[in-house]
């Protein structure tokens, strides 16, 4: 999820993602580059989350330059320098970062948390990634955020419904990346699920069988 993360906030080839499609497409269909890319350094990354994956993005956004800002309902700010990063209030991540990206769980607390409220703060040049959970963006509220140009685009890899239907709206939206929940599809993620399952498994029998039976 981490370098997914990373690579939807656009921080490879120091180019947004938005840039990336037409200049793709433009090679395939026999063209060459038309389009002009946004640098990255000196740029705000804003990080909802600074746990595992959060602090991660955070190093890679150092690496390439930009000024990294945190926020989360318990960050303190020695954790946040820790990972080198800045805290900020919520209000002022959204005000001023560049890109937001979001790492954060799903819970009671954190659904909704980027409504329409939100997007009213954020600049008209920003992006929104989210690869953590659907529910902690409210969908209609980002539809309507890219639809009127209110933000300049969203990378999204997670939605409130998956597999995302087809005539959702998402689909047809050409200012956003949307990916199919791909960003813990890899392989060691998934030797790491297979592993620990079957370990799970065989310590369930030999406790099981190790058991005296009256």
């Amino acid at each position: 999820m981490l370098y997914f993360g990373v690579g939807a906030t656009g921080l490879s080839n120091r180019r947004f993602f938005t840039t990336f499609a037409p200049p793709l497409t433009a090679v395939r269909n026999g063209g060459w580059q038309r389009s002009l890319g946004d640098d990255l350094a000196e740029k705000t990354l804003g990080i909802i989350g600074l746990g595992n994956n959060g602090s991660g993005v955070a190093k890679v956004g150092l690496a390439f330059g930009m000024n990294v800002i945190a926020w989360s309902q318990n960050l303190t700010a020695s954790v946040a320098a820790a990972a080198g990063a800045r805290l900020v209030s919520k209000e002022e991540l959204l005000r001023t970062a560049d890109v937001v990206s979001i790492h954060v769980v799903l819970s009671g607390r954190t659904i909704g948390l980027i409504g329409e409220t939100e997007f009213a703060l954020m600049k008209p040049s920003a992006r929104l990634v989210n690869t953590s959970r659907g529910p902690l963006v409210v969908e209609a509220a980002l539809l309507d955020a890219l639809a009127s140009h209110r933000i300049a685009g969203a990378a999204i890899d997670v939605y409130d419904v998956e597999p995302l239907p087809e005539d959702h709206p998402y689909r047809r939206a050409n200012n956003l990346l949307a990916t199919p929940h791909i960003g813990y599809v890899s392989r060691g993620h998934y030797e790491s699920f297979y592993r620990d399952t079957v370990s799970n498994i065989s310590t369930w029998l030999d406790e099981n069988n190790s058991r005296t039976i009256p």
